[in-house]
Parts: structure tokens; sequence; C-alpha cells
């Protein structure tokens, strides 16, 4: 098995257990943690499917990078909306659906 197999195994494992986290939890951060960890996942599942025997592929890994921004900042702005939630109705879960 070769390091870039490997790291796509992993990266695979960290998106099996972000979405068993995702679906398991009902509190906010917990979801979003879970949330983060997925993308985590597949970034690198990303780059360890980007190698070959000829090199790395730089496409993919300026997709990673993107994307590790575009989640940095999606972070930032889940938790401004979950302290808003907090502030408004006093709770840290979401409602259950009737």
């Amino acid at each position: 098995m070769s390091v870039a197999a490997f790291y796509a195994w992993i990266g695979v494992g960290l998106c099996v257990l972000g979405l068993f986290g995702f679906i398991m939890h009902r509190h906010l951060v917990r979801r979003l943690l879970a949330f983060n960890i997925m993308g985590s996942g597949s970034f690198l599942l990303l780059v360890g499917l980007a190698q070959d025997d000829r090199g790395v592929d730089p496409v993919p890994q300026a997709m990673v990078l993107t994307g590790i921004v575009v989640a940095v900042a999606s972070t930032a702005l889940a938790l401004v909306v979950f302290r808003r939630w907090f502030r408004v109705s006093g709770e840290s879960i979401l409602p259950e659906d009737v």
C-alpha cells in the first residue's frame, strides 16, 4: 500500500467518523465539530487521491487550500449563529421535529 492510498483511506475513515458524529449528536457545537472532521477527511482524501507515479497534481492541492479557507470562514459564521441562537432561545440544541 502506498502512502497516498494510506492517506486516502484515513480520509475515508475521518469522513465516516464525522458523518456518524453529525447524525448522532444534537448539540450544535458537537455537530459543527463533526462537520469539520468530515471536511478534513474529504480534504485528506482529495490530497491522497491526487498523487500518482508522476508526482503531485497541483490543482487538487489548490482546491484543498481554498476549501480550508472556506471551512474556517463558515465555521466562524456558524459559531456566531449558534451564539445568537443560544442568546435568543437559551438552548444549545435544536428542538425536536414534530
